[in-house]
């Protein structure tokens, strides 16, 4: 095993092949000092050859990084991953001085939690069950998977293609309702994670901690829209309805409320009206505008609009074909605008995960500042706008699971960035080396020398003398 930090392994130390190329040491070292790797990055290794590169990277990214080793070349593949063991290395960390000096080592080796209970919405059934999976996997853990059953068809689908694929200690798809589902979060699971509402987050928070067994929550809230009056309203305004009319607003992200700077609210309004209708001349019979999921959370968003209207607020539909809504089997709302709302309404009150969009207007960054920080910490949060001064003063002061910046939805789908929420919105992260790290137990690693007396130089041996004094007076001062 390679003891070092820097690169520059000795060729002999790999298997070799005939046929199978290997990167010579020199040349090793010369790359991969001018690569400047860090750790947690991923490493692509094209034409991996005998690994001898790959193996090399792994060890400046550490274990909290990724390799990806290719080659057209069997061979090569089957020698890279012999090679490839190297890679499961522990992170080395420094023992405590002089420690290290006398032969003691430290380090953190990673190792899965064991079980996993992961239970997905409705809402992107395939989605965001596979994309955590993916960290739960990487991590080496089992599944078990409890889908919701609004979509039982989605559910049922994916229970079959995973029994197909997968051994069932390795993954398996759990059906069934409510009852089902408070069965399983009864499990004495190694982690637990959920995605939905913050209600139902609740009921499963406490009965996880019954066992306690650790938990993920991925929520929502009422994610705010910044749009300063530097921001270009014609683009801001496409955007914002893309991700609000994506899926019909059921979305964990999707934009609840906007805040517009008031020399830019008829721009924007206006622009929001004209997106909608290029990106949906008709909606009634358009299959790429979604119904609601049910006719339960169909009557919930008509509440809300109703609501909002007896309390005052100004209801602006967006129809472009002008289609009649009244009778329907569907559950489709056309894109609303709720203008100038109030706190007392409930729209304001709770997510609203549906196509309705409350428009307020401010004067000063502050005031959207501080209405922001003034409700529960979001999910997202989405500032539109050129002044850089002001963009990194918003994001300052205020917080949030993740930002997005002159546009909507757009920190999920960066694999590499970590996605979870903070407060009433979430806890716990997954996505790239976060989601690794949640579902793994870093365990720590020490070795001790057997050369020398560690606990008599540090003078915790008895009888206690001066050496203990001094070492409990370096450890005040430290």
């Amino acid at each position: 095993m390679w003891n070092y930090k820097t690169p520059g392994i000795p060729d002999e130390y790999f298997e070799r092949a005939e046929k199978v190329p290997i990167t010579k040491e020199e040349v090793r070292t010369i790359q991969l000092s001018k690569a400047r790797l860090k750790m947690g990055q991923t490493v692509y290794d094209i034409g991996c050859g005998s690994g001898s590169i790959s193996v090399e990277a792994s060890f400046q990214i550490e274990s909290n990084g990724k390799v990806l080793a290719i080659d057209y070349d069997k061979n090569a593949i089957e020698l890279t991953k012999k090679n490839l063991k190297k890679w499961m290395s522990s992170s080395k960390r420094k023992p405590n001085f002089p420690l290290g000096l006398l032969g003691a080592k430290a380090e953190v080796s990673y190792e899965p939690l064991g079980t996993v209970g992961m239970i997905s919405p409705w809402n992107f059934p395939m989605y965001l069950t596979f994309s955590p999976a993916a960290s739960i996997f990487a991590a080496g853990n089992q599944i078990m998977h409890k889908p919701s059953e609004y979509t039982e068809q989605s559910a049922a689908l994916m229970k079959e293609l995973c029994d197909q694929a997968f051994d069932e200690e390795e993954f398996a798809t759990i059906l069934g309702g409510p009852d089902v589902g408070a069965t399983f979060t009864q499990q004495k699971f190694d982690h637990l994670l959920y995605t939905g509402s913050g209600a139902v987050a609740k009921h499963i928070m406490k009965a996880a901690a019954e066992n306690l067994v650790p938990v993920t929550l991925e929520l929502g809230g009422k994610s705010p829209v910044i749009v300063s009056n530097t921001a270009d309203s014609v683009i801001a305004a496409k955007r914002i309805m893309l991700g609000k009319t994506m899926n019909a607003g059921q979305i964990c992200l999707a934009p609840d409320y906007i805040m517009v700077h008031s020399d830019k609210k008829d721009e924007l309004v206006s622009g929001m009206k004209k997106a909608v209708a290029d990106f949906y001349p008709d909606l009634k019979h358009n299959d790429d505008y979604t119904s609601i999921v049910n006719e339960k959370h169909f009557d919930r968003l008509q509440h809300l609009l109703t609501d909002a209207k007896e309390k005052g607020a100004e209801i602006d539909e967006i129809n472009p074909a002008n289609e009649d809504f009244s009778q329907q089997e569907a559950f489709k709302i056309p894109p609303t605008l709720v203008m100038n709302p109030t706190d007392d309404m409930d729209i304001m009150k709770e997510e609203i995960f549906g196509p309705l969009l409350p428009v307020k207007e401010y004067t000063d960054i502050d005031e959207s500042i501080s209405y922001v920080n003034a409700n529960d910490k979001p999910l997202g949060l989405y500032y539109f706008g050129s002044n850089k001064s002001e963009e990194s003063h918003v994001l300052s002061r205020t917080s949030s699971g993740g930002v997005t910046v002159n546009d909507v939805l757009g920190h999920i789908q960066q694999e590499d960035l970590p996605f979870g929420g903070i407060g009433p919105s979430g806890m716990g992260r997954y996505h790239g080396i976060e989601g690794f790290k949640t579902f793994s137990h870093a365990k720590s690693v020490y070795s001790q020398s057997v050369k020398f007396n560690v606990g008599k130089l540090g003078g915790i041996l008895p009888p206690y003398g001066k050496a203990t004094e001094n070492n409990i007076k370096a450890q005040i001062k430290r």
